[in-house]
């Protein structure tokens, strides 16, 4: 995930102001997994941008599989490089 444009930018600005308000009765929050090959990386970036900004810690993982493979996650976002893209979406997939 792209730290600026896609997390900090988008995902947390959403998460910070309450998420998405669909109608008076459905509010969506975003709920990110963060991905990488970097555990170290990940758990700086989960903990840069997790509490206090968002109240909650970030999850982030190492296993893509796994987290692919979580049914509690449905929607797949991809903001790797264009050379691993097609091989990532079509993990998804």
């Amino acid at each position: 995930m792209g730290t600026n444009q896609h997390l900090i930018r988008s995902i947390l600005a959403i998460m910070k102001q309450g998420g998405i308000k669909v109608n008076d009765n459905l509010r969506l929050m975003p709920d990110p997994i963060l991905t990488g090959r970097s555990s170290e990386k990940l758990k700086a970036l989960a903990e840069a941008h997790g509490p206090p900004a968002i109240g909650k810690p970030l999850k982030y993982t190492t296993d893509l599989h796994s987290a692919l493979g979580d049914a509690n996650y449905s929607i797949f976002f991809d903001a790797s490089g264009t050379l691993q893209r097609a091989q990532f979406v079509e993990m998804a997939g």
